[in-house]
């Protein structure tokens, strides 16, 4: 027998927030120390890269990737355009969602976080070969289940509402976060993200949208100054919990425990990010100091470019670093090795060696 679609009822629901006013707080306390902690950085695009590389493997390892962060920074430094195996068609998903969160921010200043931004983020999401047969940027117009690996729709855990319901739902969703009567930007997210993936609006990529949309949605309402809350490493630690909860939100109306959870996963990994940004803010002073040693005038654009590339070869490094010369820019690899601040990783190699900024990568590890 097949089982029933699911149609989620309309936002907002009717609910007693009062069990959850302490967690409210707690998380936009953590969000903005954290935010300023950001902003206090002398270039908070020091965090950025590895910020957002981080939640991109987290989030694409959640629905199955097996790339590891390490391996998608050596694919980095090797500037990987193929998708020949398993690995690279991995790599590319995650580059795919790294520049999504990119894009997403300089969407957002032209438009409101909608349907028109959203079908573009899933057209980001789904340009490669895994993608490029599952509509990216369109609403499916097929019925789709949710199960284990191999499962037909009579085994399935989750069926969600047929495409012709998909508009209307949506249409209600994207009403609700633009609505200025929510207890709390959080409280709203939290509601929202459950409702998009039980509308499930997409064949494939509904998991990475969802969790995508968490920090362009906190950003647009300026509770942050960027789009810097991940919570997929959190929803990883916990995916047996995260998908438990959701589904007993469409089960059980069990909005509540969701909410909660959510809560808890903004305060317990935006608490991480911070001391994370602590650890790089005190590692760039401590090498800033170091700089007049290294007797360069590109000492310091080459600093920040390693904060931006961890792991890199010279000829990745050469634009972010800003060093037009070939010998300058080997004569600074040349010094920053010396000073122990990056490493050789392929002492093999005779051409295109592969540097690695260790220090960094154990914090963001």
């Amino acid at each position: 027998m097949i089982k029933k679609a699911f149609i989620p009822p309309f936002l907002p629901p009717k609910l007693d927030y009062h069990s959850i006013f302490t967690n409210i707080i707690k998380a936009r306390d953590i969000i903005a120390r954290y935010d300023e902690a950001v902003k206090r950085l002398p270039n908070p695009k020091i965090i950025q890269r590895s910020f957002e590389t981080k939640e991109a493997v987290l989030s694409s390892k959640i629905e199955g990737t097996q790339a590891t962060l390490d391996e998608v920074l050596m694919f980095d430094a090797q500037d990987i355009k193929s998708e020949k195996n398993e690995k690279e068609k991995d790599y590319r998903e995650i580059v795919n969602y790294r520049f999504a969160i990119e894009r997403g921010k300089d969407f957002l200043k032209e438009k409101p976080l909608a349907e028109n931004i959203i079908k573009d983020l899933h057209k980001i999401l789904l340009n490669s070969v895994r993608g490029q047969n599952k509509a990216p940027g369109q609403f499916r117009k097929t019925q789709v289940y949710i199960g284990p690996y191999g499962c037909t729709i009579e085994d399935a855990t989750f069926v969600p509402p047929g495409p012709q319901h998909i508009v209307e739902l949506f249409s209600n969703m994207e009403k609700y976060i633009h609505a200025e009567d929510v207890i709390d930007p959080l409280v709203q997210i939290a509601i929202a993200h459950y409702q998009f993936e039980a509308i499930h609006p997409f064949i494939d990529g509904n998991g990475r949208v969802g969790r995508l949309l968490v920090p362009l949605f906190l950003y647009e309402k300026e509770v942050t100054a960027y789009p810097n809350i991940y919570i997929s490493e959190f929803l990883e630690e916990h995916r047996d919990v995260y998908y438990e909860l959701l589904r007993n939100v469409s089960e059980k109306n069990e909005w509540i425990p969701w909410i909660t959870f959510f809560l808890d996963a903004i305060s317990k990994q935006t608490k991480i990010a911070l001391e994370r940004v602590m650890k790089i803010e005190k590692l760039y002073k401590d090498l800033k100091e170091q700089m007049p040693q290294i007797n360069s005038i590109y000492a310091n654009s080459f600093l920040d470019a390693i904060f931006a590339k961890p792991t890199f070869t010279a000829r990745l490094i050469k634009k972010t670093s800003k060093i037009s010369n070939n010998q300058t820019l080997y004569t600074v690899i040349d010094k920053f090795s010396e000073f122990k601040i990056i490493k050789d990783i392929t002492p093999q190699k005779e051409r295109n060696k592969i540097y690695n900024f260790s220090d960094l990568r154990k914090i963001i590890r």
